[in-house]
């Protein structure tokens, strides 16, 4: 029912965000009398305001054409390479027509990027793609927004999201001869199980895996994210969060966590920054700060841009990752496409190098949580695992912005490249070749 009413008020506001986004376009043309005055620019500027708090925030591209390579630009292209119900593998294709940097793209390390499923699209890593595609071959999870999975495709686990992960890295492998993952947020729980289930089988392993923000022991450190889930218990998430799809979308019927009581959630966290953040949007238009309003623009066209989750998965990561704990106490069991349930057993994993990454002001995963991993992941040498604490940056700032760029990325690509070149130098030449290609 909640979902029904949200999308019927969204349905009513949406005229009026028209009407708000054609007046403030009329107060603010040149040809219009008022569009040089004081008045014209505020009442276009109001107007502006209440077109993007009333507006439909779709899932944003990625938009990435071309990103340098030793400053050379090299052409980009987006495929999906790897289509499930829940998911897509999309591969950033480089291009270059300079035999010299063709050479360099040949030999950079694959990279899969994992990214979260929790609220938003993976868009939100624009920026950790594009640096990455500097220096590396780059592949990244897509989730799909539940609304849009008909329910004839089934339900999605979060054992079905560990499956996803091994499925994209043997893909990897398959084609490459080894690959690097790199997870951000949310997906590090999964992916540690993931790359421990195949360890435990004896399976090839990623080369490294590098950890960034995530609640691998939430019990460390605990934030408001934290709490919420250790003072409600899983029948209250169940009754209280869980609605199913309405009519006007594929997934009619699914149940779901929708997008609309995550976003609600992320703006209670900080809601006078984000009230702040509009009045100066606000201020800038009035005072022609085209550069500060279009940043504006982009950061919340990507915020508010948000995406349902199944039932299924959502309330499993509740109970196993802030509730049971079931990771860091050796208890979690994952049901595997044929059937087979498996205990996850990070101190299987040998043969991948472990970077773990953290905020010292991350008001989502706090501190500790990420290291957390070098505690279970013992059967690494101790010279194989590292840790980045990077001073001044909360929880966006590990993959986003200028600390990611200047502080974080420069020790990820070292770390990927030096386990990359010891790799390859005991690799058969046919695996060479492949990880050339």
């Amino acid at each position: 029912m909640l979902y029904s009413l949200y999308e019927t008020q969204r349905t009513l506001m949406e005229p009026f965000a028209d009407l708000a986004q054609a007046s403030a376009k009329f107060y603010s043309n040149p040809l219009n009398p008022w569009g040089q005055t004081q008045a014209g620019t505020r009442i276009s500027a109001g107007y502006d305001l209440f077109y993007r708090l009333g507006k439909d925030y779709e899932k944003p591209e990625f938009g990435i054409r071309t990103v340098p390579v030793d400053g050379v630009d090299v052409a980009i292209h987006e495929r999906i390479e790897v289509n499930k119900a829940f998911c897509e593998l999309r591969r950033f294709k480089r291009f270059s027509d300079d035999p010299q940097t063709l050479t360099k793209l040949k030999d950079q390390p694959v990279v899969l990027i994992v990214a979260p499923l929790s609220g938003h699209y993976a868009t939100l890593l624009r920026e950790t793609v594009r640096t990455m595609l500097s220096g590396h071959k780059v592949y990244i999870t897509d989730w799909k927004n539940a609304r849009m999975v008909p329910l004839a495709d089934g339900e999605f686990h979060l054992d079905d999201y560990v499956n996803y992960i091994q499925e994209f890295i043997r893909h990897l492998q398959g084609k490459y001869g080894n690959c690097h993952v790199m997870s951000v947020c949310q997906p590090t729980v999964p992916t540690l199980a993931a790359v421990s289930l195949m360890a435990s089988r004896g399976e090839p392993t990623p080369l490294t895996m590098t950890m960034m923000g995530g609640p691998i022991d939430a019990r460390r450190s605990p934030t408001a994210v934290n709490d919420l889930a250790t003072q409600r218990s899983y029948e209250w998430f169940e009754n209280n969060v869980i609605h199913r799809v309405p009519s006007k979308f594929p997934g009619v019927g699914r149940k779901v966590y929708p997008g609309f009581l995550q976003h609600t959630g992320f703006i209670a966290m900080n809601p006078d920054r984000h009230v702040t953040s509009h009045y100066d949007y606000f201020k800038d238009l009035v005072k022609g700060d085209g550069a500060s309003a279009e940043a504006h623009r982009k950061f919340y066209d990507e915020y508010n841009a948000v995406l349902d989750m199944d039932a299924h998965y959502y309330l499993e990561t509740i109970k196993t990752v802030f509730q049971d704990f079931s990771l860091v106490h050796g208890t979690w069991d994952v049901r595997s496409p044929e059937g087979t349930v498996e205990r996850v057993r990070p101190q299987d994993i040998t043969g991948a190098a472990l970077l773990t990454v953290e905020g010292e002001l991350d008001d989502i995963s706090g501190s500790g949580q990420t290291q957390a991993a070098h505690d279970l992941c013992s059967g690494i040498a101790a010279a194989k695992r590292h840790h980045l604490e990077v001073k001044g940056a909360g929880h966006y700032g590990i993959f986003s912005g200028r600390r990611w760029r200047e502080v974080v990325y420069p020790q990820v690509r070292e770390f990927i490249r030096s386990n990359n070149q010891s790799a390859r130098a005991g690799v058969t030449p046919a695996a060479a070749i492949a990880a050339a290609a």
